[in-house]
């Protein structure tokens, strides 16, 4: 077994880190912080747009399970990369679309990979999603762990998170844990 990791911002963390967390060879999807310059951030600190951080979701995989290109084709899958600083009603840098890469293998992947979207004309609009050296990662606070999968009926997640984890699961139920 390899261990390794991928970071990426899409938005809330909720829908991304359940999504990931459903998927097999995906060992933990943890919520946090990435990419800005304030040590330590908490929530406060994100939701004011100033901490330069956007929500994330750290991925703890199993590459001889799962490849990291998979983990790219799953990521864009669930979210919006036209958006700049944004997805649907949360608006502000910390919900950008970001792919943190943790070596310059990732690094070329997911460049590679942007570039095959853009070739094959994906999508209408531009792709926003800009590719990132990691520098930090921070958890974010206990309650935001697994938050969709305990929150279900709580009024953004039936909403929101919902539909999209729904539409998620019904596309690569081949992919996912039993």
């Amino acid at each position: 077994m390899a261990i390794a990791t991928a970071t990426f911002a899409g938005g809330c963390f909720w829908c991304i880190e359940a999504a990931f967390n459903a998927v097999h060879g995906v060992h933990s999807a943890i919520s946090g912080y990435t990419g800005g310059d304030t040590q330590s951030p908490t929530y406060q600190d994100i939701c004011t747009g100033l901490s330069g951080h956007a929500e994330a979701v750290q991925i703890q995989f199993d590459d001889t399970q799962i490849s990291y290109q998979t983990l790219l084709t799953l990521f864009f899958s669930l979210h919006d990369a036209t958006q700049l600083n944004r997805q649907g009603h949360d608006i502000g840098s910390q919900y950008r679309s970001a792919i943190f890469y943790h070596t310059p293998q990732q690094k070329s992947q997911a460049e590679a990979f942007i570039q095959s979207l853009c070739d094959a004309h994906v999508y209408q609009e531009s792709i926003k999603t800009t590719v990132v050296e990691l520098t930090s990662f921070y958890p974010a606070e206990d309650y935001h762990q697994g938050y969709y999968l305990k929150n279900q009926n709580q009024g953004y997640c039936a909403m929101v998170v919902t539909p999209k984890f729904l539409k998620f699961k019904q596309k690569y139920h081949d992919q996912l844990k039993a």
